[in-house]
């Protein structure tokens, strides 16, 4: 039979929960950084976010944003000019399929609405865009799936009304 004295076994007890709170606080912390998520009731407010974003991506960034037609993707980008201090107009390129906003930072804006698959954003000089050290802000990302590596920071849109937006940002630098 083994005998245990109650001080040593609350000093193995206060061991033990020390490094369970340890590993909790890190994985709190971690969590607390998947994700980051904002409402904004304006447009205004929508490229203030974008703005935020802008100012801490690195060159060579890929942005994939997912929502609907309307939801603020063009209205996101366009802060993202500001934020990299660009001063050109920001629009959609719907038709295009790409613009180029260039400047101290160069930012190129995508919008795959009208693309049928990744392959024709490969035929269009993908991995030529990438390697230029450009951020690349990609609209309507869920037709291209097969285009990411997953190392893109991944912004979600919700319309909560007619004004109002619910914006999750994934893999922002500040996480």
């Amino acid at each position: 039979m083994a005998y245990f004295s109650i001080e040593k076994l609350f000093t193995q007890w206060r061991k033990a929960w020390y490094n369970y709170e340890l590993k909790m606080n890190s994985l709190l912390k971690t969590m607390e950084c998947t994700a980051l998520i904002y409402t904004t009731n304006s447009e205004q407010e929508t490229e203030a976010v974008g703005a935020a974003l802008a100012e801490k991506l690195p060159g060579g960034s890929v942005v994939a944003m997912y929502g609907d037609l309307g939801s603020g993707k063009t209205a996101f980008v366009r802060g993202m000019a500001r934020g990299m201090g660009l001063t050109c107009r920001v629009s959609s390129p719907t038709f295009t399929i790409v613009n180029e906003y260039l400047g101290k930072r160069d930012l190129i804006h995508f919008d795959m609405y009208r693309l049928g698959s990744a392959d024709e954003l490969f035929d269009i000089g993908w991995e030529d865009y990438l390697n230029r050290g450009a951020v690349c802000a990609v609209e309507w990302s869920e037709n291209v799936p097969e285009a990411f590596y997953g190392d893109e920071v991944r912004v979600t849109f919700e319309k909560l009304g007619d004004h109002s937006r619910r914006i999750t940002i994934e893999g922002a630098p500040e996480c």
